[in-house]
């Protein structure tokens, strides 16, 4: 707690000055590009993976980087929490991206894959019953890449079900549809810093280098036209 009560300290002294007019603007209104969904680990740090300033992202995070499914009717079948982040950032905000981020090492995809004891944790347990349909994908379909630890098979598979899960809420179908929304999957190896993006064409998680990164920049910019 004392680090965290320095860094405040820090902060205040040494870095507001540079930010002092950028939240002036912000104190208004919000303009994120993306809403990033993302987990709750402490070894995530989206703003200074995608060196992001205050007011670039609308970030979601919990446990396991989860989106429980919505009904035909778009209610959620899990936390409500979600769901209103969701479309506050589609209907209010109006962002042109949602990305969901997965990472290495997840403790959530951990506890999903060993089916073991379970904690006396209910809302955990329950919580973590999202991420069922990566379970059982990575059973019946086997890894994206099979060099990774099974839990990090299981954490790759779990951020393309969790798109799957925003495609069910109507106002993200409807704007994906009609070309004003785009959804990525994203996924971050705490060991070498690195960020991977899912490619369709090669079903996998590949390394956003500057090539990589220059590739989807473009397809964003045909999309828009």
């Amino acid at each position: 707690m004392r680090k965290l009560i320095m860094g405040i300290v820090e902060f205040r002294e040494k870095m507001l000055p540079q930010y002092a007019q950028q939240f002036s603007k912000l104190a208004l209104a919000q303009t994120p590009d993306a809403l990033f969904v993302t987990c709750s680990d402490s070894r995530v740090v989206p703003d200074l993976l995608a060196s992001t300033h205050p007011g670039d992202l609308f970030t979601m995070r919990n446990v396991g980087n989860l989106i429980p499914p919505a009904t035909a009717e778009g209610i959620s079948t899990g936390d409500v929490s979600e769901a209103s982040a969701i479309e506050y950032a589609v209907l209010v905000l109006k962002v042109a991206n949602i990305v969901v981020c997965g990472h290495s090492e997840c403790g959530a995809m951990k506890a999903v894959y060993s089916r073991g004891a379970k904690l006396k944790a209910p809302n955990l347990d329950r919580w973590l019953c999202h991420a069922n349909n990566a379970a059982f994908r990575l059973d019946q379909e086997g890894p994206l890449d099979a060099t990774l630890k099974p839990h990090d098979q299981l954490s790759q598979l779990n951020v393309l079900v969790q798109l799957e899960h925003l495609m069910t809420y109507p106002i993200v179908r409807q704007q994906v549809t009609a070309g004003a929304l785009v959804l990525s999957g994203w996924w971050f190896d705490i060991a070498t810093g690195a960020m991977y993006a899912y490619e369709r064409g090669s079903r996998s998680f590949e390394v956003i280098d500057r090539a990589m990164a220059e590739r989807m920049i473009a397809r964003l910019a045909a999309r828009a036209r």
